[in-house]
């Protein structure tokens, strides 16, 4: 499955009363609807005429996860609780998802997720899924904020990604370098990039880059590094990439944290800047570059002045690093 593909879900329950159908309606309707998620469920099918233990084994085959919804009944059917000809629909579902769990565990157990709705209990979690000693999901309300923590066990995105780690010392208490182009990025305008870059007729390899492929001189590149108020210094070079196609541009470099600037940067081919700020206790750093509307002219100040409009900045920040 691709970043660009949505995970297809698969709704498991039982059909208790009238309320309890439309609350997992409503549910399923934020999931696809609102977050976009390839939700199966039964009562967008339940207009023809199906084979359900079919459509079940099929779909719940295809799933890449399932919800299993929290109910009284729920539990009763899938722990073999309640009389055979009760509720079959969701006795053969629950039969089909303990044997992936009897089969491979760690799968089952990473791909079945247990829900409980607003209003229902943990104990209406069906035992094979181990309701208290594994994870599950209670929705507090049906929102967006309220499916957070089932988006990330979706996703593999949680609220608190792990951050990269430094290079290990010994144990020596020496701030470690890491390159921020492998911190996370909040955001990022089109044309930013990792990348390698020449500036200065010096190769850095582990660099973010800016060169839009649309020309324009207006607007900024940029692009937000999430530092959690871990770190102190951040410093890189900033410059014209070597092999710019307009030799004459002027790049522009300024740098902000937590939304406020704290140094710009004028540089050019051959005259890059070097870049070392404070940065303790900083949440957010914002690295923007752009180009001036009119460039300087190679034979010094006084000469006139020579517009390159229409052409993109090609600028480059070699390996920055924070510390």
């Amino acid at each position: 499955m691709s970043d660009r593909e949505a995970p297809r879900v698969f709704f498991s329950y039982s059909h208790d009363t009238e309320d309890h159908k439309d609350q997992v309606r409503r549910f399923a309707t934020l999931l696809r609807s609102r977050i976009g998620l390839e939700v199966v469920l039964d009562q967008w099918d339940d207009n023809h005429r199906i084979d359900w233990s079919l459509w079940a084994t099929r779909n719940i085959k295809a799933a890449d996860f399932v919800v299993a919804v929290a109910s009284p009944l729920y539990r009763a059917r899938a722990d073999g609780d309640a009389p055979p000809d009760e509720g079959r629909g969701a006795q053969f579902e629950s039969a089909l998802l303990r044997n992936k769990v009897t089969q491979d565990i760690e799968d089952g157990t990473r791909r079945i997720l247990p829900v409980v709705l607003p209003g229902g209990s943990i104990d209406h979690i069906p035992a094979f899924l181990n309701p208290y000693s594994m994870t599950r999901y209670e929705i507090g309300e049906i929102s967006d904020e309220g499916v957070a923590d089932l988006l990330a066990a979706i996703t593999g995105r949680g609220k608190h990604p792990i951050p990269p780690r430094g290079r290990w010392l010994g144990g020596s208490s020496e701030a470690q370098p890491i390159l921020a182009s492998d911190l996370p990025w909040t955001c990022a305008s089109q044309g930013i990039r990792r990348g390698a870059a020449s500036i200065g007729d010096v190769r850095y390899e582990h660099s973010i880059v800016l060169r839009p492929a649309a020309t324009a001189t207006s607007g900024t590149g940029f692009v937000e590094l999430d530092l959690g108020g871990h770190y102190r210094r951040f410093s890189t070079v900033a410059g014209v990439l070597d092999e710019a196609a307009d030799r004459f541009q002027v790049g522009r470099v300024r740098v902000l944290l937590d939304g406020r600037p704290r140094s710009e940067h004028d540089v050019a081919v051959g005259k890059p800047a070097a870049i070392d700020l404070d940065v303790t206790g900083a949440l957010k750093l914002r690295l923007e570059m752009s180009r001036p509307g009119v460039s300087a002219s190679p034979f010094g100040s006084a000469a006139v002045v020579v517009s390159r409009r229409g052409r993109p900045p090609e600028l480059g920040l070699g390996d920055p690093t924070v510390t």
